[in-house]
């Protein structure tokens, strides 16, 4: 755990010390996040999990939350969550999900 804690600390760092494209951040997340997180959660799987999760005390549209931070959106992206699969430097490159947190920045 203590292994896992340094590596987040370490790459938040990374993506930190960035600076994001949030016109190419909402093509990243139109491409590979909204077919999943878009509203609508019936055809939108993510949503519809953060629904059930959040039960209305957080937007369940990651478009729509203000407690997004760019390493946050970093960690999920990477690492996975729940059914959320990780992704891969081959589909989505770190200066695109830098891109993507500053797009989802609040």
């Amino acid at each position: 755990m203590r292994n896992i804690l340094v590596l987040f600390l370490l790459f938040a760092a990374h993506v930190m010390a960035q600076e994001g494209d949030t016109v190419n951040g909402k093509k990243v997340y139109n491409h590979w996040c909204s077919p999943c997180h878009a509203p609508g959660g019936v055809k939108h799987p993510g949503t519809s999990a953060l629904e059930l999760l959040y039960k209305g005390e957080k937007p369940a549209v990651l478009e729509e939350r203000l407690d997004l931070t760019p390493e946050l959106v970093a960690f999920y992206v990477r690492n996975g969550v729940k059914i959320m699969p990780p992704f891969r430097k081959t589909e989505i490159s770190d200066k695109e999900l830098v891109d993507l947190g500053a797009y989802l920045r609040p």
